[in-house]
């Protein structure tokens, strides 16, 4: 397991198909983010899951264009960086939901499966309060089969679980103080368990891709450039935010949503929402 370091090890990254706690900056500056955020949730109500939340809110906006996030993400994919989505996920004080084993790429339609997703800490992500879970070296295998569940307690859009055996017994709990994030291949099969404390656990997870890669399903896709040059074209471009929830912005939004859901849904039975 890569730990302890300022900046991801490549090769542990290669082998493991993560790397963690990568710290990104002091836990005084993560907490006047989570103050911020407080303060947007009780003005524009739940931020939870909202994809690409980065269109319609400064502050995710900022995230993900933080250098010390970009100088990370570059030592993995390269310096030619797209952000193709981003989400808080938030576990209430004794939230009962979890996230099945499962891999992102799943039904996502990017070729090829060189996605990585920097899972952002604003308050303390442990054992207790369900952290993720990573089962290490598993990005090698390619996407494997997945079983919809539709359980009403899964976060996960289908409520997808891997069609695999899991050794539990060999699981990684990714341990994060505000501040800090995880790094994760798009092929790593992870989870989460419910949180059984009286505290929220909130994160940002930001998912990257190469400027090389594709969409091939739906009807296009769109991402950000965030670092480096676009030589590709294959992604629509994203305009920044000048404020937040401007209304232009929610419209684009709310379209790019209707087609991620088409993606993300397509063939499932029963049709529900995230």
């Amino acid at each position: 397991m890569c730990a302890h370091h300022a900046q991801p090890d490549l090769s542990c990254y290669s082998r493991d198909g993560f790397a963690f706690p990568v710290d990104i900056m002091t836990p005084d500056e993560a907490h006047a983010y989570r103050r911020r955020f407080e303060v947007l949730e009780a003005r524009y109500g739940r931020l939870e899951l909202k994809i690409k939340i980065y269109l319609v809110l400064g502050l995710a906006d900022e995230l993900v264009h933080h250098p010390v996030i970009l100088d990370a993400v570059e030592q993995i994919i390269g310096p030619d960086i797209l952000v193709w989505d981003a989400d808080f996920i938030i576990k209430d004080a004794h939230d009962a939901r979890y996230v099945s084993w499962h891999q992102d790429l799943t039904y996502w339609g990017l070729e090829p499966d060189d996605e990585i997703t920097a899972w952002f800490a604003f308050s303390p992500s442990t054992v207790e309060n369900g952290c993720m879970r990573f089962a290490p070296g598993t990005h090698k295998g390619g996407i494997a089969p997945h079983v919809d569940t539709f359980a009403s307690k899964n976060i996960l859009s289908r409520g997808q679980e891997v069609a695999l055996d899991v050794d539990e017994s060999s699981a990684i709990d990714v341990v994060l103080e505000p501040g800090q994030m995880s790094l994760h291949d798009g092929r790593l099969i992870h989870a989460s368990r419910p949180n059984q404390t009286g505290e929220r656990r909130i994160g940002l997870a930001i998912r990257y891709i190469p400027a090389h890669v594709r969409p091939v399903a739906g009807q296009g896709d769109s991402a950000m450039l965030v670092r480096g040059v676009d030589r590709h074209g294959h992604f629509d471009p994203e305009p920044r935010p000048g404020a937040d929830f401007e209304p232009s912005q929610l419209v684009l939004q709310a379209a790019i949503e209707e087609r991620r859901m088409a993606v993300l849904f397509q063939g499932a039975e029963p049709s529900t929402t995230r």
